[in-house]
């Protein structure tokens, strides 16, 4: 028999300082919760406190800093604050997007820690209403030479194929690197995306007093509790030890819990909704409580724990509030609809239990046999969390790499060959053949095999969705500014290149220890330069995630931060990719020739160079940016280009070799004699390469005049090889067997090899 009056005695003795530093709570932070308390807490408040005040669940670093991004434009509904933006796409409908990371529980567990991830961004989703249609991922590991790579590699992507696979959701585009600056912490990052009436979205605001607090999905357990502070905590090595905080994942239960939330919220029974994510029961339950009331100005809660569904004996109030066990929603009924909800949730066999009711207090009240074991006024645990104004400095400045320092290649084909076959630049088709990426019926194209977005029908319409995934580190590492501008106008870019009007972006800022005014720099440079990108191209924020403290033993991640961009394709039968190069086909580049190598794939995988010595990145011209894919846009829209590409990773040559594999040919590409591989190699931004018909040449020429944009003919589709014409320098050429060989056999030789 369990001795629950000495359960209780533990669950609500006071704690002291000690007890809070244990929890994650500093001691300005401890002065602050006893000031706002009134009180010491108990030990359920204490842990309700800690993973409410937790970097990962109230953004104490970065909020004052993620304000400066722009949120709104003609096209967005709701923007950050929900459980996922949501945009306009005509006709009544709206699409809801998030990203988020699972990069601590992904580096523990990687299975369970990405498959997990991915059934928490799709509840993000489907409780406001959205039916997913898409999912994305981003992903970062180390050093491929590393111990711990390849079994990483192998565990993240057999958790994301696992759950989206079972689910029954597509996953249509992400993005794989490698760097040694993820060796101790890799990244995993998670983006879905759904359809819904725009008459039919829900919240998690707008509860009001007086309604039954209603608990539906899986039962809860043991695993998971504390994996927002977690989160929220530097690594050491050894960590793997923290197995425990890794939730486990069941898709299954997850499609079962979309299907009976769909169904209940045609009945018009929700008042609010919340998916139990970070800090499970107790951030739920404080976000609808926060955000209550007919003007926003909050109510109260109280709940009887010993009704929440538990498959584990035992646990306490304290594990109940914590635990994070997956495919679990929170909602406020309305008073008449509780037999409604039950029936249907019955019907598809998933617990759903009323656990309290929404009060007017504006306190959380929770009990336990019968006792309180918590009482806490709301405010403090949300709006009132720490909002620190963290000091940073200016990240160092980087000189533009001198490129004359170094020799021109004797053979680009060889070049070309290393470049493609490089671990960022080769192909990961043994990653994305794992993934369903057809499910559902709607993938037009996938971006891992077709271009630079995924495109998805809108169903039983002519529309669709494109939809992308873009960062690149290397330019954040040597200009956080610049580098953070960069990462909005490839997303930007990726989107057009396929026909697409860009609308809006969510992001997942990953960086390390904020508490290290050096780290902060980064963040506060990158976050300036992405929302200065936003604002110039109309591109807003309207959802996103803070990852913070990736690091391993004082040494942080490489600053990554990653937008997810969604655009809308009117007509889908007006779209370009990069496979439709036809045998004859002109290749030409739009946007500037010429060609900057510093913190480029050429300079760090050519030339060897890391550091300060790879040089400033390329710059952004965002009025070049809206302009260059306004009419990138057109083209493809008037059907004037056969296939389109951003040049990015790799420049010119490297777009245009992927442009000609897709297309089951070769090509031979025009090249000057100065400054050949910056022309061939460079990644200068806002630079496209299409494929032309002889035919339509004088009709393309003249719109790229008559937008005063800079054209350059690069090429020619055809053949058997790679070929390069080199002005003076006679040409060099490999056989695309070859290249193809490299570029699409290094992933599968090193998974498969063994050291």
């Amino acid at each position: 028999m369990t001795d629950t009056s000495a359960i209780l005695a533990h669950l609500t003795a006071e704690q002291d300082d000690t007890a809070g530093l244990e929890h994650g709570i500093k001691a300005d932070e401890w002065e602050r919760l006893v000031s706002r308390l009134g009180r010491k807490p108990n030990l359920v408040e204490l842990g309700i406190y800690s993973v409410m005040w937790s970097e990962h669940c109230s953004y104490k670093s970065s909020r004052r800093h993620l304000s400066k991004f722009p949120t709104k434009n003609d096209r967005v509904i709701q923007g950050p604050g929900e459980n996922a933006g949501v945009i306009d796409i005509g006709d009544g409908q709206a699409a809801i997007f998030k990203m988020e990371s699972h990069n601590h529980p992904s580096y523990i567990e990687p299975y369970q820690g990405a498959a997990t991830g991915v059934g928490g961004i799709l509840r993000d989703v489907f409780t406001m209403g959205a039916r997913p249609i898409a999912l994305v991922n981003a992903l970062r590991f180390g050093d491929p030479s590393h111990p711990k790579t390849r079994s990483l590699v192998a565990g993240v992507v057999a958790g994301i194929g696992g759950y989206g696979n079972c689910v029954g959701v597509p996953t249509v585009a992400g993005e794989t690197q490698f760097d040694e600056g993820y060796n101790g912490n890799i990244l995993v990052n998670a983006m879905a995306v759904g359809l819904a009436d725009q008459d039919k979205i829900f919240y998690a605001r707008g509860a009001t007093p007086g309604n039954p607090i209603f608990y539906v999905g899986s039962k809860t357990g043991r695993d998971g509790i504390h994996g927002a502070t977690m989160a929220s905590a530097e690594f050491s090595e050894g960590d793997e030890e923290k197995r425990p905080t890794v939730q486990v994942g069941d898709p299954f239960t997850e499609k079962l819990l979309i299907e009976a939330c769909l169904e209940l919220m045609a009945t018009d029974a929700i008042q609010a909704i919340q998916d139990m994510g970070a800090a499970g029961l107790t951030s739920s339950s404080v976000e609808m409580a926060a955000s209550g009331g007919e003007n926003g100005e909050g109510i109260g809660v109280v709940m009887d724990l010993d009704k929440v569904p538990q498959r584990e004996e035992g646990m306490t109030a304290y594990e109940i509030m914590l635990s994070e066990s997956q495919e679990r929603m929170l909602m406020v009924l309305y008073p008449d609809k509780i037999d409604v909800a039950k029936a249907i949730f019955e019907k598809y066999d998933l617990d759903a239990e009323v656990i309290g009711e929404t009060t007017d207090n504006g306190h959380l009240v929770l009990k336990q046999f019968g006792e309180k074991v918590c009482d806490i006024p709301v405010a403090p645990l949300a709006d009132d969390a720490p909002n620190y104004d963290r000091p940073w400095t200016e990240p160092p400045k980087r000189a533009p790499l001198d490129i004359t320092k170094y020799p021109e290649p004797e053979n680009y084909g060889e070049v070309l060959l290393k470049l493609m076959s490089s671990p960022d630049m080769a192909s990961k088709r043994w990653i994305w053949e794992q993934y369903d990426r057809h499910v559902m019926g709607d993938t037009v194209d996938s971006s891992q095999s077709q271009g630079d977005a995924a495109i998805v029908r809108i169903h039983r319409t002519n529309k669709a969705l494109a939809i992308c995934s873009d960062c690149n580190p290397h330019y954040v590492a040597a200009d956080p500014f610049e580098g953070g501008k960069a990462v909005v106008a490839e997303a930007y870019r990726n989107l057009s290149a396929v026909g697409a009007t860009p609308i809006a972006i969510t992001d997942n800022l990953n960086f390390g220890n904020p508490e290290k005014p050096a780290t902060m720099g980064y963040i506060v440079k990158a976050i300036e330069g992405m929302a200065e990108a936003c604002r110039e191209l109309d591109f807003p924020v309207v959802s996103g995630n803070v990852s913070l403290y990736n690091e391993t033993d004082g040494k942080a991640i490489p600053p990554t931060p990653v937008v997810g961009g969604v655009g809308l394709i009117e007509d889908v039968s007006k779209t370009a990719t990069l496979k439709g190069a036809q045998d004859g086909d002109l290749a030409f580049l739009i946007g500037d020739a010429g060609g900057e190598l510093g913190a480029t794939l050429y300079a760090r995988t050519i030339l060897s160079l890391k550091g300060e010595d790879l040089g400033a990145p390329p710059s952004v011209d965002l009025a070049t940016t809206v302009k260059t894919a306004g009419t990138v846009r057109d083209l493809v829209t008037s059907g004037m280009v056969a296939a389109v590409h951003d040049a990015s990773d790799g420049g010119m040559a490297c777009a245009v070799t992927e442009m000609a594999l897709a297309a089951g040919m070769g090509v031979e590409i025009y090249a000057p004699a100065e400054s050949t591989s910056a022309f061939l190699f460079g990644e200068n931004h806002d630079r496209y390469v299409v494929a032309v018909s002889a035919d339509q040449e004088e009709a393309f020429r003249k719109a790229i005049g008559e937008a005063g944009l800079s054209l350059t003919q690069v090429g020619k589709f055809g053949g058997d090889a790679i070929g390069f014409k080199v002005v003076g320098a006679g040409e060099q050429s490999l056989p695309v067997a070859t290249l193809r060989d490299a570029h699409e056999g290094w992933l599968p030789s090193y998974m498969n090899s063994v050291d």
